[in-house]
């Protein structure tokens, strides 16, 4: 047993076995019982907003109801933060300000059109389909979060039809839910702080990411008419009716989406791809699909917002917790067992979001460790494609509103408080690295012990799931362990791995008889949305003279050089390029950065890096190529095209000789000429550079 080091852990360092045992759970790990126990029904048939409040927003909440007409279409249910010992006068002080109908709410009370809601005192209040369900104010010591429990709820209920609008008050209860409504495709609003009496919430809401519209509260009332009566929320069958979307218009958003985001869409499944494209036009008040096209081609803020929608992944803290009881009990003791301390147990949280599941399952792997006195050294890699979600995650800050999920135990142990908020310790951040990684074209981690990929895959096509789950069997040890999410299955890749726990899906990997195929990026071809074919190409004689015309020119003018896609492979060779490429050892590949001849690495990498980055020309000079036993100088220039709709890059390469022709290839070689000082000290610095580039 090591004694607990004065010194900062490392980041893949090991988990200390002398911190005191972890005390028996309390209930407040788990999420309130009257938001979590109701199985969500059939979405409703009209739109519900869902309105919290705490000090100062009963007076916002007047001013958003006065900006309501008598039928504004929609069913508003208004949680307030109220004394439990006292009765409400809500109903009262409300029935005055609104021409809706005032009730408060019952057990079973059903939900109906231009009807106002409130909750009553001492209780908890969520939605299953239509239907209003009363439960008791929890009596453990969780801080009381009526909004989180309804609007989350809410978010099941209703989907695409819940407006969740969180509106003055302290502390950070309904960001929780705020977050709920995002990813289940429904709007949020949120009062401006700045108009708000007391900004705590509505700050909190903001701080999530999840906020679609930040208004006044006398801008709401009107602003919740206007979505109710827009075809996204009206239509329950998308793609047909109101909103219909053809190939080639999705083709289009995607050709835009692709170089802002690097992501390539057409393996996601097509139905979440259309709500939330349909989403972003009702907030943006436009029905016509070619006309949020042409707002997408001029405007790339829209772009970036449409992006991270498609991306919404909303976790929580020990989310299910049933699974990671599940995971110290089948998993850890058997990832444990013959391992030797100088060995680390290597775990990979594959679509990490903000975090909340990968710190979930340190925390649970270190309270292991420390039960049995185990002294291994952890590393937990976690990814996400959403460079947002993934410094969101490295900063390890949530709002106050995770106490209902960790547990005053946890938070006592793991936890700090931070700003208004919690910041995961030290100790547990180090466990954990993050990093941004799209699965589709990006090379997995290896030798892991355990792969969790939980709720990533249901957003993919049968094609890509496929792919992804030979990627997990390659990434892992002979007998490391899967965990998909409980709507998730390995289907057609059942050869792979072996069913442990039906329940919580922990799969074991199996020795495969043939190994599956392994390529990076994935293989689009075939599947999904059909190929857009390019159009106005030249045929026959045409094509044939304007290509010995390049040809020519080439020859004869032009540096040699390349054309790459977005994912650095070659579509086009262009002159002769051997002095700066050549085919690498192993597998054939056709990716520019592992042609590069020996040399061009550094300069080639960051050039590229550059243009793709500011969408402009970048040229690099004062570069040397390995030339046989020397060195050659060369500059390269790389230029982003656009004209076909996608993003290649030419890549252009010059022999930087000053006005010497390369002598002629003796059979041998001399001896390569002594290096002056100066010389040197650039070799030395040049080869430095290389090497942190291969690092």
């Amino acid at each position: 047993m090591k004694k607990r080091s004065k010194k900062p852990a490392p980041r893949s360092g090991k988990v200390p076995a002398s911190t005191p045992r972890p005390a028996r759970k309390a209930k407040s790990a788990r999420r309130p019982p009257a938001a979590a126990e109701v199985a969500a029904p059939e979405t409703p048939s009209i739109t519900i907003v869902g309105v919290g409040a705490s000090a100062g927003g009963l007076e916002a909440f007047t001013a958003v109801l006065r900006g309501l007409p008598p039928d504004p279409g929609i069913a508003v249910v208004f949680v307030q933060h109220l004394a439990p010992q006292h009765e409400s006068a809500l109903v009262t002080l409300l029935s005055g300000q609104s021409a809706l109908r005032v009730v408060q709410a019952t057990e079973g009370m059903r939900v109906e059109r231009n009807c106002l809601y409130v909750i009553p005192p001492n209780a908890q209040m969520v939605i299953t389909g239509r239907d209003l369900h009363i439960g008791p104010r929890p009596d453990d010591r969780t801080q009381y979060t009526p909004i989180d429990a309804f609007l989350s709820s809410l978010a099941r209920a209703a989907g695409s039809r819940a407006i969740g609008v969180v509106l003055s008050g302290t502390a950070s209860d309904g960001a929780l839910g705020i977050r709920e409504i995002k990813a289940a495709g429904g709007v949020t609003i949120v009062q401006d702080p700045a108009s708000a009496k007391y900004d705590g919430m509505p700050r909190a809401a903001v701080a999530t990411g999840m906020v679609d519209l930040v208004l006044s509260a006398e801008a709401i009332g009107p602003k919740l008419t206007e979505l109710a009566a827009h075809a996204y929320t009206r239509e329950s069958d998308f793609g047909t009716g109101d909103l219909p979307l053809r190939d080639d218009q999705l083709h289009e958003v995607f050709d835009l989406l692709r170089p802002a985001s690097g992501v390539d869409f057409r393996h996601y499944k097509l139905p979440t791809i259309k709500r939330r494209l349909f989403r972003r036009m009702a907030l943006q008040r436009i029905n016509d699909v070619d006309q949020y096209i042409r707002l997408l081609r001029g405007d790339a803020t829209e772009v970036r917002s449409l992006y991270r929608d498609l991306l919404i992944h909303v976790t929580r803290f020990f989310r299910e917790p049933e699974s990671f009881e599940a995971l110290s009990r089948e998993v850890f003791p058997a990832m444990m067992d013959g391992r030797s301390q100088d060995q680390s147990v290597r775990v990979w949280v594959s679509g990490c979001a903000t975090g909340e599941e990968a710190y979930s399952l340190a925390i649970t792997l270190v309270e292991y460790l420390q039960k049995h006195q185990l002294d291994v050294r952890v590393q937990i890699f976690a990814t996400d494609v959403s460079e947002t979600a993934v410094e969101h995650a490295r900063a390890g800050v949530y709002p106050l509103s995770i106490e209902g999920d960790v547990g005053a135990d946890r938070l006592r142990r793991f936890f700090t408080r931070h700003d208004g908020g919690y910041r995961v310790t030290k100790m547990i951040r180090d466990l954990c690295v993050f990093a941004r990684q799209d699965l589709t074209k990006d090379p997995p981690f290896s030798r892991l012990d355990l792969i969790l990929c939980r709720n990533v895959l249901i957003y993919m096509d049968l094609v890509l799931q496929k792919k992804l789950l030979s990627v997990f069997h390659y990434a892992l040890n002979a007998n490391g362990f899967l965990v998909l999410g409980q709507a998730e299955t390995v289907g057609a890749q059942a050869t792979l791995f072996a069913l442990v726990d039906k329940k919580f899906r922990i799969h074991r990997r199996k020795a495969a008889a043939t190994l599956p195929t392994m390529t990076f990026p994935v293989d689009y071809a075939g599947a999904g949305l059909p190929p857009k074919r390019p159009q106005g190409e030249p045929a026959g004689a045409e094509k044939f003279l304007q290509t010995e015309v390049n040809r020519l020119i080439m020859d004869r003018f032009a540096p040699p050089g390349v054309i790459v896609d977005n994912d650095m492979l070659i579509v086009q060779f262009r002159g002769q390029t051997g002095a700066f490429l050549e085919p690498a050892p192993g597998e054939a590949s056709h990716n520019l950065l592992k042609m590069a001849r020996e040399g061009l690495l550094y300069g080639l990498r960051t050039a590229l890096h550059t243009a793709r980055k500011s969408r402009n020309a970048v040229r690099r000079n004062g570069l040397q190529v390995r030339a046989g036993s020397g060195w050659k100088p060369v500059s390269l220039e790389v230029i982003p095209l656009a004209a076909t709709g996608r993003v290649h890059y030419l890549v252009l390469f010059e022999d930087a000789t000053p006005g010497v022709a390369p002598p002629p290839r003796k059979t041998t070689e001399p001896p390569p000429p002594r290096l002056g000082r100066s010389q040197r000290k650039s070799q030395i610095g040049f080869l430095q550079r290389e090497l942190a580039a291969s690092r």
